[in-house]
């Protein structure tokens, strides 16, 4: 599992997309690549894949290199360091995928679509109508060539898909699932070149990797049903595909796949309540090595030493948010010295300019320096404790309440650069279209962000807080204030 078939020396890569705040899961994917490129004296490679023009954004790019820094990690290669096989972001790289979309599609193995999305949403409602997968009906695919022509040359928008075998099944090796059989006819016919001359995610992943020279894929389970596309497309560029491996999930202790609308998912957000990158580096670790009871205190040095690529789970890497607590509270009173404690602490208050800014907005609001505790010290809290009692002096019915936060909570998603300015836009936008005045929608945010009805101002609090604890304490707040209105209080 561990070589490739031309025994090239090992090159492994994460590819995050910047379309959000950087998740745990993307955290657990790079380690796994970390340790193997370590494991195998091979070179680790960070690629940012935004061929999705819409969502990705520099703000987002900038995070998770910022938040796969703070977990420790280093990359030999990526967008910030350059080096052989660049540029190493895919929007950079445009200019590179046409001419292999050209030559699937000039030795017959792709086609143009002129598909509207009106027609390809029909067909999918209707599929779904009698109980199919959704996928391309190949309405497009017997076009003659003069009629494509005719088409291309008025300007009608179109993409390429590619071809897909009609009998028999993909069969691949993977490391982790060992041998796979995905029959072709559950395969789509995949778009690789979008209607704006974009590749999509798996034309220019399969051109990246080939060109980069990676030898292992490593990434999340969820893209093995993806691997048939892609085998396809090496087969049609006459290129040799690396060796696959599918890690299995992070999920919950229920088997529930780890989502942030369940649980904090963002690095930002462990980052902000105070876990060491260390004590969480050491827990998604343990993912991948196996070690006996007592052993579970260990450093990146010694989980490379440990680690074991050869003997995966497939049952799921379960988030335990108890271990990393446990784990959190051993390297901090274990691996520290004092010096090393209180420059660790100064070091996470300052992250973010959090305490420089709270201390701003204090200033003209206390008459001694002994009520900052109380007045700003939700800005540091990992916990509020929030109770019902807190939302005693808000007017509006705890039913009300709970449909502000509920309603505010996914439109904050929305917001690309998370700031004062784009907050309070955003929030006076929400409280325009529900009807409601902006001091009625603000005041259980207030609390459920600051946990008081005395605070520092609002936007700014939330600026300071991040999107992931904001996102966090408003969830917890509809939990508590629903209680409260399912008891009748």
């Amino acid at each position: 599992m561990t070589t490739s078939a031309t025994n090239a020396p090992v090159r492994v890569r994460i590819a995050p997309s910047p379309t959000g705040e950087p998740h745990v899961g993307t955290a657990y994917i790079a380690l796994f690549n970390y340790l193997f490129a370590k494991k195998h004296n091979g070179t680790f490679i960070l690629r940012i894949e935004d061929t999705d023009a819409t969502r990705s954004t520099p703000e987002f790019e900038t995070k998770v290199l910022d938040a796969l820094k703070w977990c420790g990690l280093e990359w030999a290669e990526g967008p910030d360091v350059g080096g052989p096989y660049g540029p190493y972001r895919q929007s950079d790289r445009k200019h590179i995928y046409l001419d292999y979309v050209r030559q699937i599609e000039a030795n017959g193995h792709a086609f143009r679509c002129f598909c509207t999305p009106e027609r390809l949403e029909q067909m999918r409602e209707a599929q779904r109508a009698e109980g199919k997968q959704p996928k391309y009906d190949g309405h497009c695919l017997n076009l003659t060539a003069e009629e494509v022509t005719r088409r291309v040359e008025a300007g009608e928008p179109h993409v390429v898909r590619m071809k897909i075998p009609t009998e028999g099944s993909c069969d691949f090796h993977d490391g982790v699932y060992g041998d796979v059989s995905i029959p072709w006819e559950s395969v789509d016919m995949q778009v690789l070149l979008k209607a704006d001359g974009m590749p999509t995610y798996h034309m220019a992943n399969v051109v990246d990797d080939h060109l980069m020279k990676i030898t292992h894929v490593a990434r999340g389970e969820e893209w093995l049903a993806s691997v048939p596309k892609h085998i396809l497309l090496y087969r049609y560029l006459g290129l040799e595909p690396p060796v696959f491996m599918h890690l299995s999930l992070m999920r919950n202790a229920d088997k529930s796949k780890l989502s942030k609308r369940k649980n904090p998912t963002s690095i930002s957000y462990y980052s902000a309540l105070g876990y060491m990158p260390e004590a969480l580096m050491n827990f998604l670790g343990l993912f991948f090595i196996q070690i006996a009871e007592g052993e579970e205190l260990m450093t990146m040095e010694e989980l490379a030493e440990k680690f074991d690529p050869d003997n995966l789970s497939k049952s799921g890497a379960i988030f335990d948010i108890q271990k990393l607590d446990w784990l959190n509270g051993r390297w901090i009173r274990e691996k520290f010295t004092e010096e090393e404690f209180t420059t660790r602490v100064l070091a996470w208050a300052m992250e973010n300019d959090r305490l420089r800014e709270g201390l701003k907005l204090s200033q003209s609001r206390i008459t001694k320096l002994g009520e900052l505790p109380d007045l700003a010290g939700f800005l540091l809290k990992s916990d509020l404790h929030l109770e019902p009692s807190a939302f005693a002096k808000v007017k509006s019915t705890p039913e009300e309440i709970v449909e502000i936060l509920t309603t505010v909570q996914p439109e904050l998603e929305s917001i690309v650069e998370w700031n004062v300015e784009s907050i309070e836009a955003k929030l006076r936008a929400i409280a325009d279209n529900t009807g409601k005045k902006l001091k009625v929608l603000l005041a259980p945010l207030f609390v459920a962000v600051s946990g008081s009805s005395r605070s520092l101002p609002l936007f700014d609090s939330m600026a300071i807080l991040g999107r992931s604890v904001v996102r966090q304490r408003l969830k917890v707040a509809a939990q508590v204030v629903a209680s409260m209105a399912g008891s009748g209080k």
